[in-house]
């Protein structure tokens, strides 16, 4: 506790800027905690090293120190957070350059397939979702499952921005970019029934759309916490799935290769998703084991 108040006092000016620029980046509340950590751990290596001084060699020397405990994803994790770190100084006038840019980010296994559930699984899903928040509840699950929208877009919806007339969410997304989603009809329906069954805020001036039972806009963690429960449910009856990672993010991916599943081209996924690259989007692109056995079925192998 001493340590990372003697680090607040040398670091005071760094810490402020890369807090401010975050928020006014659009980062959610998640990465900005996520990443605040790790630049904590990355000064406290530094040990009051003026931040304008430290080069690669420094940053290259922070990497390999954690890489006893830490796998290639969090150790790229890491670099972006001191990228970022670094870039928020740059723009603020604090450092002239930022010694993390040329640092390579570790490979990763790219032939792995994201962890998704099949339509048919997604359908049987949605019955283990009730209790008392049955309609907000299946509405949250519908948002991720059949609309891709990421945990954090769930909790900053408001009631302005579902746009009933004409059918459509408006999502404010990474890099706070705003995109609009079609909605499907059951989804449409649930949005109408949680907007009238909706809790009453506690503050006048709160438009979310999803309100705890405490009045409050419904945070990060407790649309997890609700998608989570639902999981553990659903996984009681399907022990075959027991070690699967199933999660807010899973849904997404389902959306993804069920969209991608049915044809749809791919311009339009990477639109759907607020994907800033199409290259993002092409890691659902990937086929499943049924797809693998139709297409082999095709062969025609001589009988010898």
């Amino acid at each position: 506790m001493a340590r990372n108040y003697l680090l607040q006092e040398i670091y005071a000016e760094p810490l402020q800027a890369f807090t401010i620029w975050m928020k006014q980046s659009g980062y959610t509340e998640t990465t900005r905690k996520e990443y605040l950590r790790e630049i904590h751990s990355y000064l406290e290596y530094l040990d009051e090293l003026p931040v304008q001084q430290a080069g690669k060699m420094n940053v290259v020397g922070y990497l390999v120190s954690k890489q006893d405990t830490a796998g290639d994803r969090t150790r790229n994790r890491t670099l972006s957070a001191i990228r970022s770190f670094y870039a928020a100084l740059i723009d603020f006038e604090l450092a002239s350059k930022n010694p993390a840019m040329d640092v390579k980010k570790s490979k990763t296994e790219k032939n792995r397939n994201p962890v998704y559930l099949e339509e048919k699984e997604l359908e049987e899903a949605l019955s283990y979702v009730g209790g008392r928040y049955r309609d907000r509840n299946l509405a949250i699950f519908l948002l991720m499952g059949y609309c891709g929208l990421r945990v954090g877009e769930v909790h900053r919806l408001n009631l302005s921005h579902f746009k009933k007339t004409k059918g459509t969410l408006e999502v404010l997304g990474k890099g706070r970019k705003w995109n609009e989603i079609p909605l499907p009809e059951m989804v449409m329906k649930y949005l109408e029934k949680v907007e009238k069954e909706r809790i009453h805020p506690y503050s006048k001036k709160e438009d979310a759309f999803f309100v705890s039972q405490k009045g409050r806009r419904l945070s990060i963690r407790q649309i997890q916490k609700i998608v989570s429960g639902i999981f553990d449910d659903f996984k009681e009856d399907h022990p075959e799935m027991a070690d699967m990672k199933l999660s807010c993010h899973k849904l997404r991916h389902s959306f993804a290769t069920m969209m991608l599943n049915h044809n749809v081209d791919i311009r339009v996924v990477k639109e759907l998703l607020g994907h800033a690259s199409i290259e993002t989007t092409m890691v659902y692109t990937h086929v499943n084991d049924e797809q693998k056995r139709t297409a082999m079925t095709a062969l025609q192998v001589p009988d010898l």
